[in-house]
């Protein structure tokens, strides 16, 4: 395998780069990948149930921003809400989304000189790879993302490498746009600056398309950014939580971690598209890409945010690289059989650990829910509302009492499954919610679900733990194990202690 790996890389320095045109887009193996992309994720697209973030999005009313995103995503979960009350219409937008993404990294690697073994090599391989399936199965915002970064280098790239600079203008369409969806755009926009700066081509700074284009972009995000600045940027707190949450795990992992976002077998290709990048002289003006992947990851390091964040430049790389990958294969007939098979393995495994292929009760005898945390994630919300529910019960109706949530997973879960089993309207100061509404000042009972409870049960009277959440598949997730208190006579009025309340992450 090493012997390959070497040899694959020795061979990126090869002179044949991008044409004055590109190839012919390959059309029937590209969208035959894109078609069976679409029907395995449709077809998976139910089992388990919600994921925490998708229940949060369906309960955030329409609104220009919210503190921890912008409202593209929760606008989607809200719209496929309306189509049926079932996961499987919250995540066809991240089906389309990641669907879109095989076309246009298929499109990138035709870009630079890729022809329709190249082309077949990049959206097959990577249609069934780790992420694009993970972010393809649930409605997260890094699902739209997983096409948008891609697109903008597409374009960026067509500018560059075509000397046609209204291109630079689709790029700015694009990121304008997306700002709605992730201001984690601005990591990427940096990324290519730095990598602009450091080798070239600095020419491009003189054209007007292409402030034209930055000027585009910053028009369409405006109203984010007077959102924010009106809003005590919030985004920035919000950083500031995941980063203390997650930098000491994120700046050893991600590293790691890079080999497993594709999958193992798919990282010659995207190293060959790294060195691709450098040795080839024809790439020369699109060399800035290495660069800005370097600054990505130094990026992801230094802010400790998410495992993930590269994922949106790794997949631009690797579809570069799927061009020299396609010549050494074509030249070794042994590596050629290999890779026919190391990639349906990969997309094997992926499919394993992304979409919910294993019985939920078979689950914990498995990794699947340590590797992948979208999965963990989407088990048990039902029992847990029941468990709720009992509590709830038992609590006198005389007192009037109000549920309240530790995190915004389960207020997600008590707003879907609560109204089937009497539970009312929940409560939590999580993240947007706690700007949404707080229990009135008559409130004296409370039912507390979550880790919450250990932080302010000595602003009560008297607290007293009734039960502990579990799922009966045994899965480890973030709520096994978590209290459910029934606590009365707060200390103090609701509207001085619910600031008491609030946290993000």
């Amino acid at each position: 395998m090493l012997v390959g790996v070497t040899m694959l890389v020795e061979s990126v320095s090869g002179r044949r780069g991008a044409p004055a045109q590109p190839p012919a887009f390959a059309a029937r193996r590209v969208v035959s990948a894109m078609v069976a992309l679409a029907l395995v994720l449709t077809l998976t697209s139910n089992p388990y149930g919600f994921e925490r973030d998708e229940l949060y999005f369906r309960m955030l009313r329409p609104a220009w921003g919210y503190v921890d995103q912008p409202p593209f995503t929760p606008l989607l979960a809200r719209a496929a809400a309306l189509v049926s009350a079932e996961p499987w219409a919250g995540r066809i937008p991240a089906t389309l989304a990641a669907v879109s993404s095989v076309l246009v990294l298929a499109l990138i690697t035709r870009e630079v000189g890729g022809r329709a073994v190249a082309q077949g090599l990049c959206a097959w391989s990577y249609a069934f790879a780790a992420i694009p399936l993970v972010f393809g199965h649930v409605l997260l915002t890094t699902s739209i993302d997983v096409v948008v970064w891609p697109l903008v280098c597409l374009f960026v790239i067509r500018a560059v490498l075509r000397d046609q600079p209204r291109w630079w203008l689709a790029a700015g369409l694009v990121l304008g746009l997306s700002t709605y969806n992730k201001l984690l755009v601005g990591l990427l926009v940096v990324a290519l600056v730095v990598g602009v700066l450091a080798v070239g081509p600095r020419s491009v700074l003189r054209n007007r398309r292409l402030w034209l284009a930055v000027a585009l972009a910053v028009v369409l995000a405006v109203p984010n950014v007077v959102w924010q600045a009106t809003h005590d940027w919030p985004q920035l707190a919000m950083g500031r939580a995941l980063s203390d949450d997650n930098a000491a795990t994120v700046r050893v992992i991600m590293w790691p971690y890079l080999l497993i976002l594709l999958g193992p077998p798919l990282t010659p290709v995207w190293v060959a598209g790294l060195v691709a990048l450098w040795r080839r002289r024809e790439w020369r003006h699109i060399r800035f890409l290495a660069v800005a992947f370097v600054v990505l990851l130094v990026e992801t390091w230094v802010g400790g945010g998410q495992l993930y964040y590269p994922i949106g430049l790794l997949a631009v790389v690797f579809a570069i690289g799927c061009v020299p990958a396609a010549g050494f294969l074509a030249r070794s007939r042994a590596w050629r059989h290999t890779a026919w098979v190391l990639i349906p393995v990969n997309a094997v495994v992926s499919a394993l650990i992304a979409l919910p292929l294993v019985p939920a009760s078979a689950l914990a005898s498995t990794p699947i829910p340590g590797i992948n945390q979208t999965v963990a994630d989407q088990i048990g919300w039902p029992e847990y509302v029941e468990q709720v529910a009992m509590v709830y019960r038992s609590v006198p109706a005389s007192e009037h009492p109000v549920l309240l949530t530790s995190n915004y997973g389960e207020a997600g879960a008590l707003v879907r499954y609560g109204p089937d089993l009497g539970l009312p309207r929940p409560y939590s100061a999580h993240n947007q919610l706690y700007f949404d509404r707080r229990p009135p000042d008559s409130t004296t009972t409370v039912v507390i679900v979550g880790g919450q409870f250990a932080d302010v049960r000595d602003d009560f009277a008297t607290c007293e733990v009734r039960g502990r959440l579990h799922n009966r598949d045994d899965v480890d997730n973030e709520e096994v194990g978590e209290p459910v208190a029934v606590c009365r006579g707060p200390r103090a009025p609701w509207s001085r202690l619910w600031p008491r309340f609030q946290h993000y992450g």
